[in-house]
C-alpha cells in the first residue's frame, strides 16, 4: 500500500502536500517524495524514510509552484532498498510527465516487454509505477498525436491504458503546463478521492483525512474506472473510461489499512470497525462462555473499535493493557526474525496490573504471520495472566495479496494450510477466535447498500480481476528471494506485524 496525493492551488504547494503527507503517513513509512511544477518545470525531492526525515526547509524552499503531487511509499513491487524506485516518477516526452501510484500492476513483467518491444521505451527499475508511466505517456503520445492535448484526448489514453494494464491501481499524474490527472482502477480496489478548500483549490489523495485535515471539503470519492482532469484553471473534467467498472474495495483498508477516522467509499472505517467487533463477539459467544473472561484488551491500535464493541456485546470490562511506543521503527520492515522480536518488545510495553491474576482476552485486527502474536501472548503471560485467549477481528489470512499489499507467500502466512487448533498451538494461546468470512462482508457491505464486492482475496481466495494465476504467486515468490535484505536475506518480511502497535 501507499499514499498518493495532488493538488491545484491558487499559491504555492509545497507545504499543503507535506501536510497531507504526515496525514497519510501510516499508508507508508519506507519513503516519501514530492513533485511541484512551476511554468513547465518540474521540481523533485525524494529519499527513503518518513516525511518528517525526507523533507528539511532546504528541500520544501527546492519546490517551487502552484501544483503538485507526493507519496508515501511502502514497497510491494520492485526492491525496498532502492532510492530510485521511491516515487514519483517523471518521463520527459511526451510532454513531461510525473506520477505517483498506490496499488499493484499483476501483468507489469508482460508489460515490461510490451513497452520494450513494441512502444520502444525502456524500464530501468524493477517498479510497476515505472512501467504503468511509461504506458500513460505512450498512450497519451497516441491519442494526442497531431492533435493539442484536451480532456478528450486525455480520457482517450487513460481507457486505452485502463485496456493494457491490470491489478488494482489508483494514479495522480501531472502534465506539465496541462494540469493533474487522476484514475482508478475499474474495480475500486484501492481507495481515491477528491475535494476542494473554500477558496477553490483542488485536492485528490487516497483518504478522506487527508483533504479534512488539510482545509478541504470531500466532495466523493472516483469512481472505479473514472478519470478526472483538473486544467490549469482549475476547472475539473470527468469521465468514465472503462465499459463495466464495479465497486469491490479492497476489505484490509477497512480491517486495518486506512485511520479510522476516514470514510472510503462512502464507508466510515471507524463505523466498519465496530461492526466487525460485533460479529466478532458473536464468534466469542459461540466458542467460550463469556464467564470464562475478566477483561478485554486490544493490541493496539487498530482493533480498538473492535475490541472495544466486542466487550460491550460480552458485559466485560475493556480495557488498555498494551502501551505503545510511538518512536520505534515499523516491526514489519525489520531486518531478520532476532530484531523484529526484539522490537515487538520495545514497541509495546504491559501494564501489568490489567493481566495479574486474570483470564485475558486478547483482540488483534489481523493474524499474518504469527510470530508477533506469539511473542505478544507470551507478554500477556509474562505479566501475570492466568489465560490469555486471542480473538481477531478478521478471518484466518490464508491468501497472498496481489493487489498492492505486501503479504507474505502462501508458505509464510500462519494460516496457509493448518487448523485453528494448530495455529493455536503455535501462537500459544489458551484459544483462539476468528471473525467469519461472510459475516465481515455482511457487516461492512452493510454501511454502502448496492455495493459490487470486496477485494477479500487474502481471506477467501477470490481475485476480483480474474486474471491472478500460479505463475503470479510464483513470480511474487521469486521476487521476495531476489530482493534480499541488506542484513538479512533469509528472514525478511515487510509484513511481519499488521498489528501490534501499527496503526
Amino acid at each position: 500500500m501507499c499514499g498518493i496525493v495532488g493538488t491545484l492551488a491558487a499559491s504555492p504547494v509545497n507545504q499543503l502536500l507535506y501536510d497531507a503527507l504526515l496525514l497519510l503517513q501510516h499508508r507508508g513509512q519506507d519513503a516519501a517524495g514530492i513533485v511541484t511544477m512551476q511554468g513547465h518545470k518540474c521540481f523533485m525531492h525524494k529519499a527513503r524514510g518518513m516525511v518528517r526525515d525526507v523533507f528539511r526547509t532546504r528541500n520544501m524552499r527546492a519546490l517551487p509552484g502552484n501544483i503538485g503531487l507526493g507519496q508515501v511509499r511502502y514497497p510491494t513491487a520492485g526492491n525496498a532498498y532502492n532510492e530510485e524506485e521511491a516515487q514519483p516518477f517523471y518521463v520527459n516526452a511526451p510532454f513531461g510527465i510525473v506520477l505517483v501510484h498506490n496499488g499493484n500492476l499483476t501483468n507489469a513483467h508482460a508489460l515490461k516487454d510490451e513497452l520494450f518491444d513494441i512502444d520502444r521505451r525502456h524500464i530501468n527499475t524493477e517498479s510497476d509505477t515505472e512501467v504503468l508511466i511509461n504506458v500513460l505517456a505512450h498512450e497519451l503520445e497516441m491519442a494526442a498525436r497531431d492533435l493539442p492535448l484536451t480532456p478528450k484526448e486525455i480520457f482517450s489514453a487513460v481507457r486505452a491504458v485502463q485496456k493494457r494494464i491490470k491489478g488494482s491501481y489508483a494514479v495522480i499524474a501531472l502534465i506539465a503546463g496541462y494540469g493533474l490527472l487522476a484514475f482508478r482502477d475499474p474495480f475500486g480496489i484501492r481507495p481515491l478521492c477528491f475535494g476542494r478548500a473554500s477558496n477553490g483549490d483542488f485536492m485528490v489523495a487516497s483518504e478522506s483525512v487527508a483533504l479534512e485535515g488539510t482545509g478541504h471539503v470531500m466532495e466523493r470519492d472516483v469512481a472505479p474506472g473514472e478519470a478526472l482532469f483538473v486544467d490549469m484553471d482549475g476547472k475539473l473534467h470527468t469521465e468514465q473510461c472503462n465499459d463495466a467498472p464495479s465497486l469491490n474495495p479492497c476489505m484490509f483498508e477497512f480491517v486495518y489499512l486506512a485511520r479510522p477516522d476516514s470514510v472510503i467509499d462512502g464507508i466510515s472505517v471507524y463505523q466498519a470497525r465496530l461492526n466487525m467487533g460485533e460479529t466478532l463477539a458473536q464468534r466469542v459467544i459461540s466458542t467460550m462462555p463469556p464467564s470464562d473472561i475478566d477483561v478485554v484488551i486490544p493490541i493496539p491500535e487498530s482493533s480498538r473499535p473492535s475490541a472495544m464493541q466486542l466487550a460491550h456485546r460480552i458485559g466485560k470490562p475493556y480495557r488498555e493493557g498494551f502501551v505503545k511506543n510511538r518512536y520505534v521503527g515499523r516491526t514489519f520492515i525489520m531486518p531478520g526474525q532476532g530484531a523484529r522480536k526484539k522490537s515487538v518488545r520495545q514497541k509495546l510495553n504491559a501494564i501489568g496490573l490489567e493481566f495479574k491474576n486474570r483470564n485475558v482476552l486478547l483482540v488483534d485486527d489481523s493474524i499474518v504471520r504469527g510470530t508477533t502474536s506469539k511473542e505478544i501472548v507470551q507478554m500477556a503471560r509474562d505479566a501475570g495472566a492466568r489465560k490469555v485467549y486471542l480473538a481477531s477481528a478478521a478471518p484466518p489470512v490464508r491468501f497472498p495479496n496481489v493487489y498492492g499489499i505486501d503479504m507474505p507467500t502462501q508458505e509464510e502466512l500462519i494460516a496457509h494450510g493448518r487448523t485453528v487448533e494448530e495455529i493455536r498451538q503455535y501462537i500459544g494461546a489458551d484459544a483462539l477466535i476468528y471473525q467469519d468470512v461472510d459475516a465481515m462482508k455482511r457487516v461492512v457491505s452493510a454501511l454502502r447498500p448496492g455495493l459490487a464486492g470486496f477485494d477479500a482475496s487474502c481471506f477467501d481466495g477470490h481475485y476480483v480481476t480474474g486474471d491472478v494465476s500460479l505463475e503470479d504467486f510464483a513470480a511474487i515468490r521469486e521476487q521476495r528471494v531476489s530482493q534480499g535484505d541488506e542484513e538479512d536475506a533469509a528472514a525478511r518480511s515487510r509484513l511481519a506485524l499488521q498489528s501490534g502497535g501499527e496503526g
